[in-house]
């Protein structure tokens, strides 16, 4: 096979066990956060029918949607994001939920991009989600969750961007823009953190918005406040423990996506260059709009890809060149039984191990394994040791070893992990 053929689909990835650890690391954090504040897991299929995703994001995201039929003729797309299939559950289960319903989904999402630094066609998105109420104290609870993750993290410097659509609306309004053109106006305006503003004005002049309707937009940007709702949001989130300091009251924030109608949001790690790593806001409309169900809703999207680089630019995974687990050798094929019994005891008490899968092999070869994986316990049990009912115990990282009895092995490493 042409080695081309064995390199994956451009925009998407392999990960080796180094990398693949990182990510299981932060998903569990992930995890562990969304069910400190009380959300519950769900998982969608990565299929749906493009009527479910189409026409909900906006003409320009509607582009980036993987769109094909299947063998059946049927006209299906990989999911975008999982907020709109989320939608989709609402509209069929709502009545097997408890609501106010809050929901976590860690799983990929794919889009028809060009690749980048920090872009890819498939990527991990972890989102959480509150339905079922409008009041501020379910979006404060949403950043209340995102300050406590990237704190737990290791983050020291973060910033809240906030802003409520409103605002944008009625500077929108105000400047002329007609209605038909403000959800476009808006996806522009979204694309002030990688363009100028120079640039992101001869966007909106080529989308027909006359140059005083431009400058009137950006002096009304310039002079807003927040609205009621955010003030109380703001408010409800630092009783839930956000330093007033993290918030930056952003008029210009639009959040491109169509669906969003009020109070939106993005985090951004400061001396982090790729972008904010999560976006989100209120949007009350999508589920009556898929299904004619009024289900008010607020959320977020966790770019998992963004916050990887950013705690590897900041050193905050935990030390990958420390050396971990057991590896219990085979001395020969006649003394497997006893390899066999350490491994099986060690595994019994919650001792992460595992025995060289291959009787025929060399110890030499066995130790050459065990020092490539970074392994830092060899046991090695040989007739002298079956003998004297003991193990050769070595650590690998500082190249000590001792025989230490059987009946003393597990609380050897329980007493080490303490």
């Amino acid at each position: 096979m042409d080695k081309q053929m064995l390199q994956p689909v451009k925009g998407f990835r392999d990960f080796l066990p180094k990398e693949a650890k990182k990510r299981t690391f932060l998903k569990n954090k992930f995890r562990e956060v969304f069910e400190l504040y009380g959300f519950e897991p769900l998982e969608t299929p990565a299929l749906e029918y493009q009527e479910v995703l189409l026409n909900k994001y906006g003409e320009e995201a509607d582009k980036l949607v993987f769109k094909f039929e299947d063998e059946g003729g049927r006209r299906v797309a990989l999911r975008y994001d999982q907020t709109v299939p989320t939608a989709r559950i609402l509209a069929m289960y709502q009545q097997n939920l408890p609501m106010p319903w809050r929901r976590y989904q860690i799983q990929s999402a794919y889009r028809a991009e060009k690749p980048q630094k920090g872009r890819f066609r498939e990527f991990t998105q972890c989102d959480a989600d509150i339905f079922g109420t409008t009041s501020p104290l379910s979006d404060a609870e949403i950043l209340a969750a995102g300050n406590t993750l990237l704190t737990s993290l290791g983050f020291k410097e973060f910033k809240i961007l906030i802003n409520d659509r409103d605002i944008l609306f009625q500077i929108m309004e105000s400047a002329e823009i007609p209605e038909n053109m403000q959800l476009p106006v808006i996806q522009t305006i979204d694309k002030l953190d990688n363009k100028t503003r120079g640039e992101v004005e001869e966007e909106l002049a080529q989308k027909g918005i006359s140059i005083d309707s431009v400058h009137l937009l950006f002096d009304s940007l310039d002079k807003a406040r927040p609205t009621d709702r955010l003030e109380k949001t703001m408010g409800f989130a630092r009783k839930l423990g956000i330093p007033d300091f993290v918030f930056s009251f952003t008029p210009r924030l639009a959040r491109g996506l169509d669906y969003y109608n009020s109070t939106i949001y993005e985090f951004v790690i400061e001396g982090y260059a790729a972008g904010s790593v999560c976006g989100g806001g209120r949007y009350d409309n999508l589920i009556n709009q898929l299904s004619g169900v009024n289900i008010p809703s607020t959320g977020y999207s966790w770019g998992f890809d963004r916050v990887i680089e950013a705690m590897e630019q900041f050193k905050l995974f935990p030390q990958e060149d420390r050396r971990q687990g057991v590896l219990v050798t085979v001395f020969s094929p006649e003394q497997i039984e006893s390899s066999t019994a350490v491994v099986k005891n060690l595994r019994e008490n919650k001792i992460e191990a595992e025995i060289f899968p291959d009787e025929n092999t060399k110890l030499e070869k066995q130790l050459r394994y065990a020092d490539k994986k970074g392994i830092k316990w060899l046991i090695v049990i040989g007739p002298e040791e079956v003998e004297k009912n003991t193990v050769i115990l070595k650590d690998l990282e500082t190249g000590k070893q001792a025989d230490v009895k059987l009946e003393e092995l597990v609380r050897k490493f329980k007493d080490t992990n303490e």
